[in-house]
Parts: C-alpha cells; structure tokens; sequence
C-alpha cells in the first residue's frame, strides 16, 4: 500500500478494502448498477460529449462505465492515493481511454473554475474528511447548469460491524440520506424528487447483505419504515450560477 498521499486528511483504505475495489463484485455489482442508476435519474438529456471528473477514481474501474454510460469527450481522474492512480493509468491504457489522472484533495482540486460538465462522485463521499470543503470544489469547477453524480453509502451501512471489521473510514463524518440531500441543497445543488433513487441492493443491506431476506426468514422493510442505506443522486449547478467565484 502507499505511504505518501496527495492529502494530509486521507484515511488509508484496509488491504482488504483494496483488493475488494479490484474484484467483479465491485465492478459489476456497485459500479455498473450504480452509474445506470445514475443515469435513469436525469429528467434531461445530459451534456454531449462532456469532460467528467471522476472524484476519487481509485483504481479506475468506473472508466469503462463512464465510457459506456455518458461516452465523453474526457475524463479526468482525481484520487489522494498514488498507487491508486498508477493503477487506474494502467486500467485507461488497458481500455484506451482517453484519461488524465491527477493527484489531488478532493476538498483542493486543482482545476479551473467552470471547467467540467459532470462530476462523478462514486462511494467516494463517505471517505472524506472535509467534506464541505469538497463539495465547494465540485460546485467551483462544474461549468454553469453542470451535474453532480453523486451515489453514496450512508451511516446507516458504514456504521455496522462488518463493515467496519473489513474497511476503514471516518467515521465522524458519516451521514444519513436526508443530511446528504441536505448538504447538496446548501451548497447550491438543485434537484427534484425524480432525480434520486435510495437503492436496497442485496450488498448495502445492514448486517447481513440480506441473507435472513432470502432464506424467507425476515421480511424486507418497505421504503418509508427503513433507514436507507444508500442514495443516489443527479444534481445539477443552476445554469444562471455567475462563472465569477460560483459562490450558490
């Protein structure tokens, strides 16, 4: 694992918790559902050809999605973990892709003002620290009428023995679904009810993935009597926002 990080607030993800990010399991049960999800929730059609940033790209698996999903003109991987961006390198040239990788803070991205059509922020959120400050970031450098992709695991998830026992994450910024949407609303972020989804995948179930579920012996809370596990969201910066400090 890396030593040396492009962020002092960085929390090393468990060697586990690194190897699973690289499984099939990941990729075709989390990434791929989640950026279909995604891309169901825009109630317009979304930009042509767009430059996406990809927030805590990790080891580049969501490339390929990305591509397939939203076929844009670039995309730019952003992750604190260098060997992480070695290896989404390796994953872009793999899939010869067109991709820049660059070392940053998500809360101190070194982009300009307005310069992207979407940023895609994949169970990224759960793992910052300054989370307010990030999510500034996100709003500054979407061009006006921009989306934020933003799909998250909530304290509800985080917060259960087992994922604790295998992974690793601060724990003190966790947050539930409601105070995810209200962050996004705060910042400046505007969406509607048609633009987020709370999935009740069999991975994000509390305690035991769901198994009691399947072997009939409890029955699966409906939506409204259950505390959601995960939340999807296509938000997206009002297309009047002034390019002159983007301050919502």
């Amino acid at each position: 694992m890396s030593e040396q990080f492009f962020s002092d607030s960085y929390v090393e993800e468990t060697r586990l918790g690194f190897l699973f990010l690289r499984s099939h399991t990941w990729q075709h049960h989390v990434l791929r559902v989640a950026t279909n999800d995604l891309r169901s929730l825009f109630t317009e059609q979304p930009p042509h050809h767009p430059v996406i940033l990809d927030a805590g790209c990790g080891q580049g698996k969501s490339f390929q999605y990305l591509h397939k999903v939203f076929n844009p003109a670039q995309i730019l991987g952003v992750d604190a973990d260098p060997l992480s961006l070695k290896l989404s390198a390796e994953e872009a040239q793999r899939r010869r892709l067109n991709v820049e990788l660059i070392g940053s803070d998500c809360a101190a991205l070194t982009l300009a003002d307005a310069s992207v059509d979407m940023v895609f922020c994949h169970q990224t959120f759960h793992h910052l620290v300054e989370q307010e400050k990030a999510l500034a970031e996100f709003y500054r450098v979407l061009k006006p009428g921009g989306y934020l992709l933003f799909a998250e695991s909530t304290e509800a998830y985080i917060d259960t023995w087992v994922i604790r026992w295998f992974f690793r994450h601060p724990m003190h910024v966790q947050k539930s679904a409601a105070q995810y949407l209200d962050m996004l609303r705060t910042e400046g972020f505007q969406f509607v009810a048609q633009n987020v989804s709370y999935p009740y995948l069999w991975w994000s179930r509390a305690r035991d993935f769901g198994v009691l579920e399947r072997l009939k012996l409890v029955k699966p809370k409906p939506f409204g009597e259950r505390e959601e596990t995960l939340v999807n969201v296509v938000a997206r910066k009002p297309p009047q926002a002034s390019l002159e400090g983007d301050t919502p």
